[in-house]
């Protein structure tokens, strides 16, 4: 059965944080769906610009945790800070990690799983600026490019995307959980 990923994102995401693991799953031979809070497409950041614009597969509204093997958050400022204060987006992750599936997280999309609180006693790393907030909400915070704990994948910034991206790619292969079906 091929395996199903949602990357969550919203205007102003990271480009090369979406991008390069989307790209990777596909290599693989994983359907990627990005999925936003409205239909249409999304705008991605890069370098301190705005940038391309990226199809949105499915709205939030109309997916679950059960359609999906694993979720991807990619980070920049403006899409996680979004996304951290919407309800269904909030649910929708909290579903992941009740189901035991990978979830993968890089450099400020961690802020969506403070507000999910599912980081206390994870052992995580981000972008540096939110160290403390993960700290805070009660991760260990380590400085490595990719840091997995039981499924749980994080890594800091774009430098880190090849080790992040083979993480990701490794946990959903291992996953312990297929699709459910109701």
């Amino acid at each position: 059965m091929k395996k199903r990923i949602a990357i969550l994102a919203t205007d102003g995401f990271e480009e090369s944080e979406l991008k390069s693991p989307k790209e990777a799953m596909e290599n693989e031979g994983f359907q990627v769906d990005i999925v936003s809070l409205k239909s249409g497409s999304i705008k991605a950041w890069d370098q301190g610009n705005w940038s391309n614009e990226y199809k949105v597969d499915k709205t939030l509204d109309s997916v679950s945790a059960n359609d999906y093997n694993a979720l991807v958050l990619p980070g920049g400022v403006i899409n996680p800070d979004k996304l951290r204060i919407e309800k269904d987006a909030i649910t929708f992750i909290k579903d992941f990690f009740k189901q035991s599936k990978p979830v993968a997280s890089i450099c400020h999309g961690p802020w969506s799983l403070i507000n999910a609180d599912v980081v206390k006693g994870r052992t995580m790393t981000s972008y540096p600026s939110i160290k403390k907030d993960l700290i805070n909400a009660g991760a260990n915070w380590e400085d490595k490019e990719v840091v997995v704990d039981e499924g749980l994948v994080t890594s800091r910034n774009p430098d880190d995307l090849p080790a992040f991206n083979s993480k990701l790619i490794e946990e959903i292969k291992e996953g312990k959980h297929d699709l459910q079906h109701a």
